[in-house]
């Protein structure tokens, strides 16, 4: 891909999604395979920011099924915390968790892509008194949070996830 097409792929791609969140669209697992795909190929150059939020940088996180064993990978929002990032399963303010939650309980060691670097690391929900902690660096990097946590009934977690050596 020459720059001038990578550029035009990267405005049609956040036209079509500043369109789909503001008319509360959710363009399905299409969406998130094309970005997880562009992400991959740019080795993060594209995909790795919120167009709208540009302090909520994205990670992409592996996981296995808990029911399937199949390997999948979710674009997450993080927060970095010295070595630990901290990424929300808020499934926007659904009433239950998002699968990739589930995943994780059960297979708690994966790996995640930042920008153009895999690292192993091994995953846990936060204790009540992490979360009161990391909750208002979340909300600050994206907004959004503070709405989907009065929108639900359920405590949206947080999940650390440390570095593996």
């Amino acid at each position: 891909m020459s720059d001038g097409t990578t550029t035009l792929t990267a405005r049609l791609i956040d036209s079509c999604s500043q369109f789909a969140n503001r008319h509360g669209l959710y363009l399905g697992r299409r969406s998130t395979a094309l970005h997880v795909a562009l992400y991959r190929r740019t080795h993060g150059r594209l995909g790795a920011r919120m167009p709208a939020h540009p302090e909520a940088r994205i990670l992409l996180l592996d996981h296995t099924g808990a029911r399937t064993g199949h390997r999948r990978t979710s674009p997450l929002i993080y927060y970095a915390d010295g070595d630990t990032l901290a990424i929300v399963a808020s499934k926007a303010g659904l009433p239950h968790h998002p699968a990739w939650f589930h995943n994780l309980k059960a297979h708690p060691d994966t790996t995640i892509q930042l920008g153009p670097t895999t690292l192993p690391v091994h995953a846990r929900v936060a204790t009540p008194e992490e979360r009161t902690l990391l909750w208002p660096h979340l909300v600050a990097i994206f907004p959004s949070y503070a709405a989907y946590e009065q929108t639900t009934t359920r405590t949206i977690p947080i999940v650390l996830l440390t570095p593996r050596l």
